[in-house]
């Protein structure tokens, strides 16, 4: 095999890397093409990931490559995602012919498509084409796959060569098609869909077992092996902060992230907007002070977030204290000379509270936002610093409040669990804003399967309370609940299970749902309580339209709230409850 010499461009990477300044990598492709109304494009895997607009619209290609350049990145990735599958198709056929566009040709047209962009910007010299290889090469014919397209880069080579997504490289042919890769002189960087914890999901969950180190031995190996770079990509950005610095314990490579902010659930593509492009640059800045040498985006990172993002990298260096790294604040309006600059408020034990330290808290669309139970719990646990070096465990987690208050007080660890999947993305999410995401693990679970294992110290719960009438109108999702109490009581049940025998629960109760019963149950399972703090609450919509059925059980039992002319008022009790 014919041997290639080094290219210019990829030089100017590695003197880059070398000199600790970020290397930058574009965004997504697929769902860019998406974006910009490619034709006859489809964006899933069984279409190879829009593998087949380099021939139904290689313009639009063409200017999703140009529109990164122009935001600033040094590596330009082909559109050949999904070329492992291409071979094995039908074959596509140009419009008006009856044969199929041979696959091979349209790896060649993904390089000239690259090279152009490139060239538009006289970045020639600069700026370098990766050619992409997404997944594990699983069969022998992938792995021939991958020598027919060594014999085409003799005449149109790409700078380098970037697997992506991958994930086992175990038993595979993943390491054979490294090797003949680089015995061509053509560089290969890898990036895996990892954290520091195992192979993940796209929603950042865990696909297999317990690994040990297996991945920084193997990035190890692969140092070795001669690979020149290792990443992590499609993958939550929670799940980016913390992996580098421990990968950086087993490789000197330069080590990078390219993250999702979205992902596909066929038949559909759902992006993260919600992240704007100076939420990904302040990411971005983090992942560089955790030692990143190679950034960019994965699904749903558009070109305005590469802009950002490489706008706020320049100047940086891996490993710089996040402090010195981030992006300086604005200077402070000038305070007028007839105002005197004044001490913030504080309460009683000397903390700053104005404004009031409240966790940095995003609603995803459809996850239940805080209710005053939770403030009532969060302003408990902040107060009196709950969680300090302890496990806790955060019921009914919905946004994530509590379980990141948790975290911040010095929890070694919480498990937030919702019966949401959604919910517990989106307190992963908020984890990550608020710099606790190492401490922090989701769970989608039904309370009522939820089968503990290991014991830990604290639980809060925050659950959802309402009587219903089984014979009116329910409203919202929630099950017909004719007390409003199922949930909580079951949650009561669990503790025993749930905590260690000096292990302490935090449950918030509304007074619509009365102390007897839950005082039973609390004795029943070998518990005492006291009531820790409380606070009333005007009726929300939802409460006056259970109006009727909440009277019902006020004559029925020792529940009760208070009546202001036509106001309606609970109480809600935070319940401190732990072994007799």
């Amino acid at each position: 095999m014919n041997c290639m010499a080094i290219s210019t461009a990829y030089s100017h990477i590695q003197q880059k890397l070398q000199d600790e300044e970020c290397v930058v990598l574009d965004g997504a492709i697929a769902t860019e093409l998406q974006a910009l109304g490619a034709r006859n494009f489809q964006l899933s895997d069984s279409d190879h990931w829009g593998f087949e607009a380099l021939h139904h619209s290689p313009e639009t290609v063409f200017e999703v490559h140009k529109s990164y350049v122009a935001a600033g990145c040094d590596i330009v990735t082909t559109n050949t995602y999904g070329i492992l599958d291409a071979p094995a198709a039908r074959g596509i056929k140009p419009d008006g012919e009856t044969e199929p566009l041979h696959w091979i040709n349209l790896a060649r047209e993904s390089i000239s498509l690259a090279r152009s962009a490139i060239h538009e910007f006289k970045k020639d010299d600069e700026c370098a084409v990766a050619f992409s290889v997404g997944g594990d090469i699983v069969t022998a014919d992938n792995l021939t796959t991958i020598k027919l397209l060594l014999r085409n880069f003799r005449d149109s080579p790409p700078d380098l060569v970037l697997f992506e997504t991958l994930s086992l490289m175990k038993a595979d042919y993943t390491r054979e098609a490294i090797s003949l890769i680089l015995e061509a002189d053509i560089p290969v960087w890898l990036s895996f869909r990892r954290c520091r914890d195992g192979v993940c999901g796209i929603h950042g969950q865990l696909w297999g077992g317990p690994e040990g180190d297996y991945f920084g031995r193997l990035a190890a190996e692969l140092e070795q092996d001669g690979v020149a770079a290792i990443l992590i990509n499609c993958l939550p950005a929670y799940r980016v902060s913390g992996t580098l610095p421990w990968l950086a314990d087993f490789t000197d490579l330069p080590l990078g992230a390219y993250p999702n902010l979205g992902r596909y659930i066929d038949p559909e593509w759902k992006l993260d907007e919600d992240t704007t492009p100076e939420d990904y640059a302040d990411m971005a800045l983090m992942w560089r002070a955790e030692g990143a040498k190679i950034l960019g985006g994965c699904c749903g990172v558009r070109p305005a977030h590469i802009e950002a993002m490489a706008k706020a990298l320049q100047g940086t260096s891996p490993r710089e204290p996040i402090g010195q790294t981030a992006r300086k604040p604005g200077p402070k309006p000038a305070v007028k000379d007839s105002l005197a600059v004044v001490d913030p408020w504080v309460d009683l034990e000397g903390r700053e509270i104005f404004p009031l330290p409240l966790p940095k808290i995003h609603c995803d669309p459809g996850v239940f936002v805080p209710t005053q139970g939770s403030y009532l719990a969060w302003k408990y646990l902040l107060n009196h610093k709950i969680g300090k070096d302890q496990r806790c465990m955060d019921i009914g987690c919905g946004a994530g409040l509590l379980s990141i208050q948790l975290a911040l007080n010095g929890a070694t660890e919480v498990t937030a669990i919702d019966v949401e999947e959604n919910a517990v993305a989106n307190t992963l999410t908020n984890a990550f804003r608020n710099g606790v995401a190492d401490r922090v693990i989701g769970k989608t679970t039904d309370l009522y399967t939820l089968k503990p294992r290991d014991k830990i110290d604290i639980v809060i719960a925050s659950l959802y309370q309402m009587p219903t009438d089984p014979n009116g109108k329910i409203s919202g999702h929630r099950p017909i609940d004719y007390w409003g109490r199922n949930i909580l009581d079951h949650c009561i049940t669990l503790l025993p299970k749930l905590l260690k025998d000096d292990g302490t629960a935090y449950i918030m109760q509304i007074s619509l749902l009365g102390q007897q019963k839950t005082e039973h149950l609390l004795r029943e399972v070998g518990f005492q309580s006291r009531i820790v703090d409380y606070s009333l609450y005007q009726f929300s919509p939802v409460f006056l339209e259970n109006m009727a059925q909440i009277e019902r059980v006020e004559r029925e039992s020792d529940a009760y709230h208070f009546t202001f002319g036509d106001s309606h008022v609970m109480v809600m009790y935070l319940i401190e409850a732990r072994r007799a």
